[in-house]
């Protein structure tokens, strides 16, 4: 674990609380009222590992079409906020970093990282999505949902490393100070990542969020 993951991981663990106010945003409201609906969709009577799931914010919109979620986190604090929600699918919870799926012994039908792919070290990413891949079935649905770059007027880039990975300031209610990874992909890098492992990829950039869903190869 590197400083800047230790960092990262207070912060999420320290902001669980508030956590959900990236979602009363004024301006984010119209593209959230859609997602809310499309989401869930894709899913529909589906098992589906949700990577990162944080304090449950999507998973209260998937449980309503899932069969079942597995929803993962590696802060406790979050996925306790989590397991408060009314869910209307059975979700289990387990504490594991998302780069280590490779754990789970469990396959699944889909899969869901909400504001997780931007997190992703640029040179980290393609072991992610192997990991992600080897616990899926064939034709499983894969959907990332994260932020546009007009997410940068609230929190702009503070500096870039060497990697080209993108990190933010952002302090806390207690006046804290924490250095975030936080990249913006761009459809093509997107597309490039997953052009030998999926099928059938959509893009859909919206104000706020981009969407980006595609299939494992069915044989």
């Amino acid at each position: 674990m590197t400083d800047d993951d230790s960092d990262m991981k207070r912060y999420y663990r320290d902001r669980a609380p508030i956590y959900d106010r990236v979602y009363a945003y004024p301006e984010r409201q119209d593209d959230l009222r859609y997602l809310e609906r499309y989401i869930p969709t894709q899913f529909a009577g589906l098992d589906i590992l949700e990577v990162a799931a944080g304090t449950g914010y999507w998973t209260s919109f998937l449980s309503r079409t899932c069969r079942s979620i597995l929803a993962i986190d590696t802060e406790p604090a979050v996925l306790r906020q989590l397991q408060s929600r009314p869910l209307a699918c059975p979700v289990a919870t387990r504490v594991i970093d998302a780069f280590q799926l490779d754990r789970l012994e469990q396959r699944f039908d889909g899969a869901f990282a909400g504001l997780w792919i931007s997190h992703v070290p640029k040179q980290r990413l393609g072991s992610f999505l192997d990991r992600l891949h080897s616990i899926l079935k064939p034709g499983a649905t894969l959907l990332f949902l994260d932020n546009s770059p007009v997410q940068c007027g609230r929190l702009p880039i503070t500096c870039t490393d060497q990697a080209g990975n993108s990190y933010q300031d952002r302090r806390l209610d207690d006046g804290s100070v924490h250095r975030v990874l936080k990249n913006f992909p761009s459809e093509a890098e997107l597309r490039a990542a997953t052009h030998t492992s999926g099928v059938d990829h959509k893009y859909l950039r919206m104000d706020n969020f981009w969407l980006f869903q595609y299939r494992t190869p069915a044989h």
